[in-house]
This record gives structure tokens, C-alpha cells and sequence, in this order.
């Protein structure tokens, strides 16, 4: 009897001191929502907000050419910030800033020397790198507990390729981002004002234009008695001459569109003659594409200043250029500046030039290219997460007019790869009077539609068929204005016209690019600038085939060929 009471007496014990301990734990300072969530009857919630701040140290793109903030907001003070804040309790402080110029090169710098922010936007090439180095957290179950139902769906619909994109060893170690399927299509953006002034039509083929551009170079367009236009506004010294398997997406004022009408694929990888795997920048196409940009280069129908120039979009602000490639968002650039500077600047945008064929062939991106990575053992990997959730959810509050969306600190896009075209038919539908915007409350995946329905009514002037700046009201609300105007003129082209679409076979690196593509890309642009821009000759172009293959083209060929058929 007295043994039976010694043994409960020592279990009462050890029961008293298992509840002190889980009461004293229960009553700790350091306690977040986070805690709470994790047993089973309460699982954690995408937008729980902390009981206790929490911050996060970001490295963030700011573009200082970027005058959108009010006055007394800043990087680190913003709408997008004060959302974080507000929302899920998390304070935002930044371990670098670069410029998009300078942002890569920081980062290469932060993993390089180990001194890495607790999150970051990285590419695919530095996401590698930094699992090879052991710098990354491991957000598998991160993902699985904190994404939201919609970031969920989205990257589900990519059909795995999302996640693949990030899973190492079977782990997820980044999220990736999932874009439009429209961001990797380069339409031409011209002046309509100056095409109706001059008698001319959209140019349909890389001859037509050619003449366009001779003409918004020498019939002085803008009416100032100055031969200072510029016909085609080629890349800046922040973008490229053509998007690549690596960089897919958004390239701006390259010459993308040119190259898809002589059906060369530069920086892709396309099935050869053979059907095997080979790199377009080696193909006779591209050779064909670089002679007439050459061409038109030396008669002064591009940019001259384009090599060195540091911001092409201040020609267009500036109402010097005529015409540019970019994607269909480009009201949120300089289109929406230079419609402030000129409100009868009529920028259209076409799916433009055809090839010989009579079809549009764009080059098509990746559905993910951009990836926020957090940092190995920092104490709140589900803070980044969070934040995304946020972003997603909230994005349709947000005005660009009052700092444009890249403030928004570890911004990535998630979007459903038809975003921009759905949302151009659903407006049709609600400018035509068979649609309200309660009728796509159940479509939470385009999350700004319901926004661009309630407001497109707003800044669209009647005939509502009819897309030219003169039937549009900027000043109504500029901010709906800048969304809508990029989606019914941007957005057109890509549901009105048949997209003949050419894919990368792979978007990723093999063994070999680890150690050689920064040198063998670096090789490429210079190659290419140099005969376009008539320093070097057009034969430079067999001369650079030839040292792309000796300098680790042709091993790394054969890594994607084993890529390609697994």
C-alpha cells in the first residue's frame, strides 16, 4: 500500500511538473502566433498576424529612376511596408539595396562572402549556387503549412514545373515565383500620333519596319523643325539585346521582336535540323537578324547612343522615340510618364512584326524565373511565406501611383499563365455591358479583376471599342488608368492575334553552365553588340560560333540533350 501511494505521489510529481512546464512556456515573452498554430486543433494560418514584431532583413531592388513614391514615403516607409506591418506585425529593414543594374552583382557579393540578408530575390543561377554553399533554409514544410490556398493553386497549375524549379534532393528550397505567360512576349509599342501624322500603318513585316522607322527618323514626327527622333529604341546598359532561357521574361527595348520574324531563337535552346537539342545563337537565323539590325543601325534608324545610353525609357518619356519592344505593362514604365509629359502621345502596342510566313512567333518564357530564398537558421523562414501571401492577397489595394509595385520588399509575381488574357475578355465583357464585376468574385486567382472591372469605367471613354489615347481619361484616376490602359492596349494583341509560340527546351543550367556560361554569355553579348552597332564584322558571327563550341558550347550541348531526353 505504501509503495502504491510513493508511486503516485511520484507521478502527480512528474505530471505538476510537466503542466508548470507547458504553463510557463504558455506565458513566455517570446511567444508568437506562430506557437499557437502548430499543434493540430488550431494549424497555422497564411495571414496570422505576430503577437510579438518580428523582422526580417530583405536585400531589395530600388530603382532610383523611380519617382512614384509621395512625398515623405521611402523604401522602407511605403504603402507596400506599412502593409507588411500592419497585417502580419513584421518590421522590414534592408541588408542591401542595389539598383537593377547593380542588384545581381550584390547578391553575387552577399553569397559570395556569406553575408546574406534573411531573405532575398535571386535567379535561377545564384539559387543553385546557394544550395551548393549550404546557405539555404529548407521550406518544405514552410510551404506545405504557411502558403495560402491561392499561391497553391497557382503554382499547381504550372503542372509541377513550378516546384521542380526549386526542389533539390526533394526539397523545396525557394519559392518560386509563377508568371504571366504574357510577360515573355515582346510587342511593338509605337507612337500611333506619329504613324496617322505620316500617313503609314502598323508595320507587318521587319521591312515595313524598317521604312516606319526611316520615317520617324527623317520627317521630324514630333514637329519641332529638329532631326533629333529616334525610329526603334534599342537596350539600355540595364537590359539585353533578347531575353534568354535564364531570363525569359520582361526584357525591355531589346530587339526580341525582330529576331522572331527571321525565326531565330537567340538564347533559347530549339530542336535542330536533327531533332536534337541546339542553341539558337549558333544558327544561321540569328546571323540573319544581327545583318539587318546591323543595317538598320548604320543608317540611323536605331538609337545610336544605344550601347551606352542608361535608361532607354527617357526617350520615350521625353516623346524622342517611335517605336520599342517591351512586353504588354509597359503603361507601368514610361508609357504612363510620357502620357503626363504628352497627354497626345498615342502609344498602341501590336503583336508586330510577321515572320516570312505571315505568323507571329515570340519566344515564350519559363513559369518561373525569380525565387525568394530565405537564410539557413533564420529563426522565422514562415515570415517570407508570409509576406507573399500578403502581396497576393492584398496587391488589388494597392495604388501604383503612389509607388509602383517593386517597393513591395520580396516581391514576386504569382499570377495564372493567362492572367493578362483572361482579364482583357472579362473587361470586354463588362465595357459591353454582359458582365458586372460581381460576376468574377469567384475567381480569387486574378486577384486585381474585380478592381479592373469596378474601375475600368472610370478612365475608359466611350466608344468603348475603340483604344486610343483619346478615348481614355488619365486624369480620372490615374492609377486605374495605368492598369487598365496596359491591359485593353497591351493586353490586346495577345488575345486578338494568334501567338505562334516558340519554347525553350530547357530554362535551366546544366553541370558544365555552372563553371562556363557567365563566360561564354558574356562572349555572346559582346559578339552580337559589336556587328550590330558596325565594330565588328558580320563574319565576327561564324568566328564566335566556332569559340562557343571549343569554350564548352558543345559539352554543355550534350549535357541538355540528356537534360532533354529523361
Amino acid at each position: 500500500m505504501r509503495n502504491n501511494k510513493q508511486a503516485l505521489m511520484v507521478l502527480l510529481a512528474i505530471l505538476l511538473l510537466f503542466v508548470t512546464a507547458c504553463t510557463n512556456g504558455g506565458s513566455s515573452s517570446e511567444e508568437t502566433s506562430q506557437t499557437k498554430e502548430t499543434n493540430s486543433e488550431n494549424p497555422p494560418d497564411p495571414f496570422g498576424k505576430y503577437n510579438e514584431a518580428v523582422t526580417i532583413t530583405v536585400g531589395q531592388e530600388v530603382d532610383p529612376s523611380d519617382t512614384s513614391l509621395p512625398s515623405g514615403d521611402t523604401p522602407l516607409d511605403n504603402q507596400y511596408t506599412r502593409s507588411v506591418k500592419e497585417n502580419l506585425n513584421i518590421n522590414v529593414e534592408h541588408h542591401f539595396t542595389a539598383s537593377p543594374s547593380n542588384y545581381d552583382q550584390k547578391v553575387s557579393l552577399a553569397i559570395a562572402s556569406n553575408d546574406l540578408p534573411d531573405a532575398m530575390i535571386v535567379g535561377p543561377v545564384e539559387l543553385r549556387q546557394m544550395y551548393e554553399a549550404g546557405q539555404l533554409a529548407d521550406l518544405t514544410e514552410v510551404y506545405e503549412q504557411y502558403a495560402s490556398p491561392a499561391i497553391k493553386r497557382i503554382l499547381e497549375s504550372t503542372n509541377g514545373l513550378a516546384k521542380d524549379s526549386v526542389t533539390f534532393d526533394g526539397k523545396m528550397m525557394a519559392i518560386p515565383s509563377v508568371q504571366l505567360q504574357a510577360d515573355g512576349v515582346h510587342l511593338l509599342w509605337i507612337r500611333q500620333d506619329w504613324l496617322d501624322k505620316l500617313g503609314l500603318e502598323p508595320p507587318k513585316t521587319v521591312e515595313d519596319l524598317e521604312k516606319v522607322a526611316k520615317a520617324f527618323t527623317e520627317q521630324d514626327p514630333d514637329g519641332n523643325g529638329k532631326a533629333d527622333t529616334i525610329g526603334l529604341s534599342g537596350p539600355d546598359t540595364n537590359n539585353k539585346l533578347y531575353a534568354n532561357f535564364l531570363e525569359s521574361t520582361n526584357n525591355l527595348y531589346g530587339f526580341d521582336g525582330i529576331f522572331s520574324a527571321y525565326n531565330a531563337n537567340p538564347g533559347y535552346w530549339v530542336e535542330g535540323e536533327d531533332g536534337k537539342p541546339v542553341y539558337g545563337s549558333t544558327l544561321p537565323e540569328t546571323k540573319d537578324a544581327l545583318a539587318k539590325l546591323r543595317d538598320m543601325y548604320a543608317k540611323g534608324l536605331i538609337d545610336q547612343e544605344m550601347g551606352v545610353r542608361e535608361d532607354s525609357g527617357e526617350s520615350v518619356i521625353s516623346g524622342d522615340s517611335g517605336m520599342f519592344f517591351a512586353p504588354w505593362w509597359m503603361p507601368y514604365g514610361p508609357i504612363t510618364d510620357a502620357i503626363n509629359t504628352n497627354p497626345e502621345a498615342n502609344w498602341q502596342a501590336y503583336a508586330l512584326p510577321l515572320d516570312a510566313d505571315g505568323k507571329y512567333s515570340p519566344h515564350m518564357s519559363t513559369p518561373s524565373s525569380r525565387f525568394v530564398v530565405v537564410r539557413k537558421d533564420y529563426e522565422h523562414p514562415e515570415a517570407a511565406m508570409k509576406m507573399l501571401n500578403n502581396l497576393l492577397a492584398n496587391e488589388a489595394t494597392f495604388d501604383p501611383s503612389k509607388g509602383g509595385p517593386g517597393f513591395y520588399p520580396l516581391r514576386l509575381v504569382f499570377a495564372p499563365s493567362d492572367e493578362t488574357e483572361y482579364s482583357v475578355k472579362a473587361l470586354r465583357e463588362v465595357l459591353a455591358g454582359t458582365k458586372t464585376a460581381e460576376d468574377f468574385k469567384d475567381k480569387p486567382e486574378y486577384k486585381l479583376l474585380v478592381t479592373d472591372a469596378e474601375n475600368i469605367k472610370k478612365v475608359k471613354l466611350e466608344p468603348y471599342d475603340k483604344l486610343g489615347i483619346q478615348h481614355w481619361d488619365p486624369k480620372a484616376d490615374l492609377g486605374a488608368w495605368t492598369r487598365s490602359y496596359a491591359l485593353m492596349v497591351g493586353g490586346s494583341p495577345l488575345v486578338d492575334q494568334e501567338i505562334n509560340g516558340v519554347y525553350s527546351q530547357i530554362y535551366g543550367q546544366t553541370k558544365t553552365m555552372e563553371s562556363r556560361w557567365v563566360n561564354l554569355k558574356k562572349m555572346e553579348d559582346e559578339v552580337f553588340l559589336k556587328i550590330i552597332m558596325g565594330a565588328a564584322p558580320l563574319d565576327d558571327f561564324d568566328k564566335f560560333v566556332k569559340d562557343w563550341k571549343k569554350q564548352g558550347g558543345d559539352k554543355i550541348t550534350d549535357e541538355v540533350k540528356e537534360v532533354v531526353n529523361k
